[in-house]
């Protein structure tokens, strides 16, 4: 069995001499720089070609399905985001309605933008923590929700869910694949983060083993891969693969750089050889590191009945500055003390909590830094008597307030060109947007062009601005554009 790595190496430590793209011609000297110029070549002759692979890349691919239990796998190199667009564009035709969870990623709103597919959204509930809603925690979709959705909307050609989202919540992908091939139409699953789901029983199954159409993992997230490096997964009959297949070639690049391409061979080989002595060690250390931080006082560490246990949610939620009670204590604030005074890098903030993303990489060492850090920081920390206060007085309202109205789709707000104004962000309820808006990471839209906003999504808003975080999308900095009388 032949690896791409291993015949990389091998032409690298050979004679021969290129005369062929890239310009650097295997050779690093010319910038100094330390970086795998000796294994970055083009489709030459004997290493395949991956838009018509026939060779060693094809035999890889194979190798890629049988470890995640597909029927067909397909290397990406644009990361999870063109097999997403890939996925959704090719289970469509134009003008096509689709049922989507609105905490998609960014990715498949652009696909709905290309296709200028009329999107369905389904709309988890927030989680509750005992008496309070735990800040902006998305739940799970459920099967319930996907049934009435295309009980009503007949014409739905496909579903798309994320599941594990940015937080580690998983929804029940088997019911809801069962109900969706009830009406004859595919689902397609964003499982961009849970490319290590399947490989030990401490984390779900995977999608292909739950009946999904279409998975895409995210092989850098959670795995041993490089940045940008990804698989896409196709099951069964009911997506058109042919069309999938042609929008990969279409939206992947010519030139697939065999660098990431190996990054993604030796990912699949570690997976296929060495998963379950990688895994016993790597969820030994995460139960470890669980039970540690139960015993925090004021901060606490999220967990679900069925969550993903690699990600370490650990919430401020009930905290308070100690010398100052009643101010409160945010996510956003954790998140930069752990980097500034513990260089600890967090994956990412929100005003009530923060995401420690784990994988098998981790080390025992880096574990206990982050353990020790948040012990600290808890014992200097105080109860938030307000917290039980506000919610009492605010709690329902924040569950009742209603969500986003489609007014038009993301590809008729454009016949809208010269009717357009700005307004400020706490003032732009009731208006419809031309805009995106969204916190990066994760990149899920809070606002999507055509969207009337509502004042649940501007009061969200608005507190992600006044807590300093960055708001994408908008063209400027505290307003975002809208429709002029819309």
């Amino acid at each position: 069995m032949e690896y791409l790595y291993d015949k990389l190496k091998k032409l690298e430590n050979s004679d021969v001499y290129g005369f062929h793209m890239p310009g650097h011609k295997r050779n690093g000297s010319l910038t100094g720089a330390d970086l795998p110029y000796g294994i970055d070549i083009t489709e030459i002759d004997g290493f395949d070609d991956l838009h018509h692979a026939e060779g060693i890349l094809k035999e890889a691919q194979k190798r890629a399905a049988v470890v995640w239990h597909a029927d067909e796998s397909h290397y990406l190199i644009n990361g999870s985001t063109v097999g997403l667009i890939s996925a959704v564009l090719g289970c469509t035709h134009r003008g096509d309605r689709i049922l989507m969870a609105r905490n998609c990623h960014k990715s498949v709103y652009n696909a709905v933008f290309l296709n200028e597919l009329h999107p369905v959204y389904l709309y988890p509930q927030l989680l509750s923590s005992g008496k309070r809603v735990q800040g902006d925690l998305n739940g799970p979709v459920t099967e319930s929700q996907v049934e009435q959705a295309l009980e009503k909307n007949p014409d739905i050609r496909a579903v798309v869910i994320t599941s594990p989202t940015y937080d580690g919540v998983v929804s029940d992908v088997r019911a809801i694949a069962e109900c969706v091939h009830r009406k004859g139409i595919p689902l397609i699953l964003d499982e961009a983060h849970g490319a290590h789901f399947g490989f030990h029983p401490y984390f779900p199954k995977n999608g292909n083993d739950l009946g999904a159409d279409i998975v895409i993992h995210s092989l850098h997230k959670t795995l041993p891969s490089l940045t940008q490096t990804a698989l896409l997964h196709m099951n069964g009959s009911i997506a058109d693969r042919d069309k999938v297949h042609m929008y990969l070639d279409i939206l992947q690049s010519s030139s697939p750089s065999y660098v990431l391409m190996a990054s993604i061979d030796e990912c699949v080989r570690l997976m296929e050889k060495k998963s379950k002595e990688i895994f016993s060690g790597y969820v030994d250390m995460l139960q470890e590191t669980r039970n540690q931080l139960r015993d925090l006082e004021h901060l606490r560490v999220w967990e679900s009945p069925v969550y993903d246990r690699s990600k370490i949610l650990i919430s401020a939620a009930d905290s308070t500055m100690e010398k100052w009670e009643t101010k409160k204590y945010t996510g956003k604030q954790l998140y930069e003390q752990l980097r500034e005074k513990y260089f600890l890098q967090l994956e990412m903030a929100t005003p009530n909590y923060v995401i420690a993303m784990t994988a098998p990489g981790d080390t025992k060492f880096g574990m206990r830094r982050l353990v020790s850090a948040l012990q600290e920081i808890d014992s200097k920390l105080a109860k938030n008597k307000e917290n039980e206060l506000f919610y009492a007085k605010f709690g329902n309202d924040r569950k009742n307030l209603h969500e986003n109205e489609q007014i038009y789709s993301s590809g008729e707000i454009n016949k809208f060109r010269n009717k357009r104004k700005r307004v400020l962000i706490n003032a732009c309820s009731g208006c419809i947007s031309t805009e995106y808006a969204y916190i990066y990471p994760p990149g899920i839209p809070l606002i999507v062009p055509g969207e009337r906003i509502s004042e649940k999504t501007m009061r969200q808003l608005t507190e992600y601005q006044e807590t300093g975080f960055d708001i994408r999308g908008i063209h400027e900095a505290g307003s975002i554009e809208v429709l002029d009388n819309g």
